[in-house]
């Protein structure tokens, strides 16, 4: 039985508390992503006050993977890493008791040895799956109908799949949209309004945020707890874009300013959430 629906923004306790631990323990998170959105993420997830690492050198998806605070995996790394690289990094993860974020970025776009690799990782258990509507339900079983790395299909109709897939794969389920739904196994839906159009522009945007989710459950141990630390990050990704779109004037200085909005991001009081120092 899925749950109502619940509102939760910036202005939650919760996503403040998030970002302070964040800020505090300073998170190894490590990640594959691919070569166009690796530098984004980076910067991201540094301006959040996590520590990540990128790629898959010689030995680093084994020993990174199973000694990092979390992983995340975009699919859409293949362009630069393996299949086997990618597996070796969960698995080490699995093994060690380590979170990890599967974006299936691209899923449902038609090419079936891919879709393939992404059903294999998702066999691997994943504590969040973070994708857009098209991905979400090309996972989950629905038509293919992915444009490219662009979905093609609603948030109306991507969330009742999410919720089977949430609960048929006892995994939390993100699906990005022009309202973020945080959907988790035991029926529970939140939903992080906000944001600005201005992310749908600036390449690697939705990548960077998988990892982003990464660091916040790199700093919740309580599994119980993460659904909650999911749509935290969500909506502390959507508090920097509507600041930042404020003085953008188009997507290069929207980018540019949204990594400074995050790490200028208030976690301790429930004013704008920006600091003025």
């Amino acid at each position: 039985m899925h749950a109502a629906a619940i509102s939760m923004n910036y202005d939650h306790p919760a996503c403040r508390a998030v970002l302070r631990q964040v800020r505090q323990q300073a998170p190894f998170v490590y990640g594959l992503t691919n070569y166009v959105a690796a530098t984004l993420s980076a910067n991201v997830l540094l301006a959040a006050g996590a520590a990540p690492a990128i790629g898959a050198a010689p030995g680093w998806p084994a020993g990174f993977g199973g000694h990092a605070g979390a992983v995340w995996v975009n699919a859409a790394g293949l362009i630069n890493c393996t299949a086997q690289d990618m597996l070796a990094a969960v698995q080490a993860a699995n093994a060690a008791g380590v979170p990890w974020v599967l974006d299936p970025v691209a899923m449902g776009a038609g090419i079936g040895e891919y879709d393939a690799i992404i059903r294999d990782l998702m066999r691997q258990g994943p504590a969040v799956i973070r994708g857009n509507a098209s991905e979400v339900m090309a996972l989950a079983g629905g038509a293919a109908t992915a444009r490219g790395v662009e979905t093609t299909a609603s948030i109306a109709q991507a969330v009742p799949m999410g919720q089977d897939l949430a609960r048929n794969k006892q995994v939390i389920v993100a699906i990005s949209g022009p309202e973020d739904h945080i959907l988790g196994p035991d029926g529970r839906h939140l939903v992080v309004p906000g944001g600005n159009r201005l992310l749908t522009v600036v390449t690697g945007a939705g990548c960077a945020l998988g990892g982003l989710v990464a660091a916040g459950l790199a700093v919740t141990p309580v599994e119980s707890d993460r659904l909650v630390a999911a749509a935290a990050i969500h909506a502390l990704y959507a508090r920097a874009a509507e600041i930042a779109a404020r003085n953008a004037g188009g997507p290069a200085s929207f980018a540019i300013g949204f990594v400074d909005a995050l790490a200028q991001l208030q976690d301790t009081d429930i004013s704008d959430g920006i600091s003025s120092s």
